[in-house]
């Protein structure tokens, strides 16, 4: 956990991220990254900066198929409330829409669920589980599959819903999040694209390029952060 606090704190201050008085709702999906964040997030409130209150919110994408008692119990062993919103997002999506490649809509009917119940609870940040690896990810596959060059900021503000969105473990690496998630109950992922979806695709072919060209993850990182570097027209 230090070296994921280590990152966390780095891009909290780089970037701004928390401050005196945010009240922060972590997008607690059940995954390793979200458990991770919000595990680091506890710990940062009670060791580093106190000043900011936490809470999850976790979006139930199937219509009340998923059991959260782990999820509820491990919420409160960090004294943290924990809202559960329910939805039928699978279903508009696989059953309805039958999308071809499901996760664009998905994640654009989670994230306005999760925003609507953040800011409904009073929140002014909305905290995600991203991390330096999706970082890279996103960027490309919005060159492969979008022909542009883009990925996510960590930090977002967002009009209209006054809610900033944020991003705290930007410099975490996965295999860093994978080595700690043993300890967390990490709830198992329902979704019928998993492993089988564009992003999939992408994280092969960084493996690729990482095997055959070591660094160069490291290299595309860096490119992204250092706006300093960009020279595109």
């Amino acid at each position: 956990m230090r070296k994921i606090l280590s990152g966390l704190r780095k891009a909290i201050e780089e970037y701004h991220l928390i401050e005196t008085g945010d009240k922060i709702a972590v997008g607690l999906s059940g995954g390793k990254d979200s458990l991770c964040l919000l595990s680091a997030l506890c710990e940062y409130k009670k060791y580093i900066f106190p000043n900011f209150d936490v809470m999850a919110i976790a979006v139930d994408l199937t219509n009340g198929e998923n059991n959260y008692e782990d999820l509820k119990n491990f919420c409160q062993q960090n004294a943290v409330n924990l809202e559960i919103v329910p939805s039928n997002v699978f279903e508009i999506v696989f059953d309805i829409r039958k999308e071809k490649n499901p996760c664009s809509l998905c994640a654009n009917l989670r994230r306005g669920l999760l925003n609507s119940k953040a800011k409904e609870l009073g929140c002014n940040k909305v905290a995600l589980g991203h991390h330096r690896d999706d970082l890279i990810e996103t960027f490309v596959l919005s060159l492969f599959f979008e022909g542009r060059l883009a990925t996510f900021k960590p930090k977002t503000y967002l009009s209209k819903t006054g809610l900033t969105v944020i991003r705290p473990m930007i410099f975490v690496e996965e295999k860093d999040i994978e080595k700690i998630a043993k300890n967390f109950p990490v709830l198992r992922n329902n979704c019928p694209a998993d492993k089988h979806t564009q992003r999939e695709e992408a994280k092969q072919v960084l493996a690729a390029l990482e095997a055959k060209y070591p660094g160069c993850k490291e290299k595309i990182f860096n490119a992204i952060i250092h706006t300093e570097r960009y020279n595109l027209f």
